[in-house]
């Protein structure tokens, strides 16, 4: 499958992978490669901060 756009996290990086979860298209940074999710589904407690440093100021998921 082929992702284009801007991550549906941070909204600053273009995505290069889908959730295999939700679906989202994300940036490398916001992706967990081991279990083929976004942060957002590796955590969904919302335990971890998931943007990195030098996202400046990302929106808040929704």
């Amino acid at each position: 499958m082929s992702v284009t756009g801007a991550c549906q996290v941070c909204e600053q990086r273009e995505a290069e992978y889908a959730c295999h979860r939700c679906g989202a298209a994300v940036c490398s940074v916001h992706f967990d490669q081991d279990r083929g999710v976004c942060v957002h589904c590796a955590d969904p407690e919302g335990r971890d901060d998931v943007f990195a440093e030098g996202d400046g100021d990302v929106p808040e998921f929704r």
